[in-house]
């Protein structure tokens, strides 16, 4: 018998017993052991839940316990989760976490540490909730160089701005409408400014390139500024809008940022709508594929969590390579990226045109006092430079 301390009872925590009691033969049988939870660190006591008896409020019976093999890390945020994985690590134990802060911040050093103790860290729940994405990188496309990888990994801002495309509401509105809903939390700042979405394609990054991607080094916007009149236009042209978290292979090196993009009715990701996330992968002999499925959720993450639970019982005392080292991956300058650009302007045509040169003027049924237009091809550098000239931008989004 497999057993495992559970590091925080709330929503993935709590997710975890419940996945692991409602498939627990299936399970056991793809374990080759069967698995049970013998604690739960939580500061709160549960009376009358089924894991009453579990619950201890002190890390170090759960530390000190040689029984416990399997550590799950379900309490979010860097710290105390960080202290009390590498502790974890170095007695021994294997971990696995949701936890995309923690995996983003110091993955690298707990995946290292567990290679010395021929134990495992493992995170596929930290990108996409319940998508397979990190095993799949790691396993079944080494054979490829991945050359893009972009995703729409976050449900929240995916759910917000679909709701202001079907139903031409302004961001406001729907922000309150997903806090009410329970995607949103009452501090949305995470999702809505991108930063969610930032860590995760750094991970992503770091499992490609085998180099560590520091996630405060990826521009990032969120979709604060995008309002129902910029919608009105993007359908107008055939287009959605939706918060692309992107990284691309250059000849110097890989290029990654978070902003909202125009995506048109071919692209892999269009029709990806409401909570859900999807990732799109190109490898230089794979071509295309594409991941896709709840991103987030009790259930579908906490069913990650267990496939690494069950991915750790097979390979007891041994470690699963994970190729991302400490040593520092070096981005290229987001200006360098090139895109077309949708750009809104109180300006006349004559302006518009006299610095940006040949552009595709775009209208919109029932906008006036504004022109709307899509640039040539540029590089980000190149349409600051040009942008300079015109005084009213009201606003400004990549096209794809």
């Amino acid at each position: 018998m497999i057993k495992i301390a559970i590091l925080g009872y709330g929503t993935i925590g709590s997710g975890v017993v419940e996945v692991l009691h409602t498939n627990k033969e299936s399970i056991a049988k793809r374990a080759g052991d069967e698995i049970e939870v013998k604690y739960i660190l939580d500061l709160r006591d549960f009376p009358g839940d089924p894991m009453e008896e579990k619950v201890v409020h002190d890390y170090d019976i759960i530390a000190d316990d040689p029984e416990v093999q399997v550590v799950v890390e379900a309490m979010g945020g860097v710290e105390p989760a960080y202290t009390f994985v590498k502790r974890a690590l170095l007695a021994g134990k294997s971990v696995t976490t949701s936890n995309k802060a923690l995996v983003a911040k110091h993955g690298a050093e707990l995946i290292a540490i567990a290679r010395e103790q021929s134990i495992n860290f493992l995170f596929e729940a930290s990108v996409g909730g319940g998508i397979p994405i990190i095993r799949p990188l790691n396993s079944s496309l080494t054979a490829d160089e991945i050359e893009e990888i972009t995703g729409i990994l976050n449900g929240t801002t995916n759910y917000m701005l679909s709701k202001m495309s079907f139903e031409g509401l302004e961001f406001e509105d729907v922000l309150k409408d997903a806090q009410s809903r329970g995607y949103a939390e009452a501090d949305p700042t995470a999702d809505i400014e991108g930063y969610d979405a930032c860590r995760k394609i750094a991970i992503l990054t770091s499992l490609v390139c085998g180099q560590q991607v520091d996630f405060e080094e990826i521009y990032t916007e969120g979709i604060t500024k995008i309002t129902a009149t910029d919608i009105r236009y993007a359908k107008a042209m055939g287009r959605v809008i939706k918060l692309l978290a992107t990284s691309k292979k250059t000849s110097e090196g890989y290029c990654a940022m978070v902003v909202p993009f125009l995506l048109s009715g071919e692209h892999p990701l269009y029709n990806v709508n409401d909570v859900f996330n999807a990732i799109f992968v190109h490898g230089n002999v794979l071509g295309d594929a594409m991941f896709y499925g709840s991103g987030a959720g009790k259930l579908p993450t906490a069913s990650a969590v267990v496939a690494d639970i069950v991915d750790i019982a097979k390979h007891l005392h041994k470690n699963i390579l994970i190729s991302w080292s400490s040593r520092k991956m070096d981005l290229v300058e987001y200006k360098k990226a090139k895109s077309r650009f949708f750009v809104r302007t109180q300006e006349p045509k004559d302006a518009v045109e006299k610095q940006f040169g040949q552009v595709e003027w775009v209208e919109a049924e029932g906008i006036t006092g504004e022109n709307g237009f899509l640039t040539e091809i540029m590089t980000e550098e190149e349409y600051e430079e040009k942008a300079l000239g015109l005084k009213n931008i009201l606003q400004r989004i990549r096209v794809v």
